[in-house]
This record gives C-alpha cells, sequence and structure tokens, in this order.
C-alpha cells in the first residue's frame, strides 16, 4: 500500500471501529427494560465513544495532526483495555471476533498510523497528496 492511501485505509478502520461501538451502544440499552438501569450508561459511553472515533476519522481524512496523535492514543488505551480482557479471569469473550475488533483492528490502526512518513504525511509543512502524486 502507498504511503498516500493509508490516511484513507485508517479512515475505512476507524469508521468500522466506530461502527462496532455505536452496534455494542445501542444493543446495550435493551438491558435497560429489563431491569438492569446501570445499562444506559455504558450504552451511551459506547455512543459518545462512536461519535468521537466518526470524529477523529473525519481529521484523518483531512490530515489533521491532531486527530492523527489522538487516534494514536485511542488506539493504544484500546489494546491495553483488551489486553487487560484477555489475561484477567472474568469471563471476557475470546474468540476469533473479539480478537479481530478488540486487537486486530487497534492494531492494524496503530501500523496504519505509526512512522516517520505518516508523521511527515499529517505535517502542516510537509506535501499535499496531490502535489506528490503529480497532479
Amino acid at each position: 500500500m502507498s504511503d498516500g492511501a493509508r490516511p484513507e485505509a485508517a479512515f475505512v478502520l476507524l469508521l468500522m471501529q466506530s461502527t462496532f461501538w455505536f452496534a455494542a451502544g445501542v444493543s446495550a440499552f435493551p438491558f435497560v427494560l429489563a431491569g438492569e438501569p446501570w445499562m444506559v450508561g455504558l450504552g451511551l459511553a459506547s455512543c459518545v465513544l462512536a461519535g468521537l472515533g466518526s470524529l477523529l476519522a473525519a481529521g484523518l481524512i483531512c490530515r489533521s495532526r491532531r486527530a492523527r496523535r489522538w487516534t494514536l492514543v485511542l488506539e493504544w488505551v484500546c489494546l491495553g483495555g483488551s489486553a487487560l480482557l484477555l489475561l484477567l479471569p472474568i469471563g471476557a469473550n475470546r474468540g476469533p471476533v473479539s480478537l479481530m475488533v478488540n486487537i486486530a483492528l487497534p492494531l492494524a490502526l496503530v501500523a496504519l498510523l505509526r512512522g516517520k512518513k505518516m508523521r511527515a504525511a499529517f505535517s502542516s509543512h510537509g506535501a499535499s497528496p496531490t502535489a506528490s502524486a503529480g497532479g
């Protein structure tokens, strides 16, 4: 994958992750009707996280340095939390879908956004993607 396409790939992956968070948030609300009122907080937190992820994704497509930095922070926090879920014996799901969403997706985002070339692509002094493509 060319370096110019890496931010767009990160945009798509972050939107996918935000969609998963939104689905998790919406799916928590029926449990409130079943007598678990604390699920409102978890559902709202997931929906807010989905909104934050969508805003960061928009920032990535605009080549914002802040969006890149905060996306990396968010993904490292997600990886840390996922590692805790895997290591602690609390009954967390350890299936292939969980591993793909909680480990592989954040790792892919970190891999796409790390490095000197990506830092340069997101810097205000770097060349624009269209200028480097010759058009």
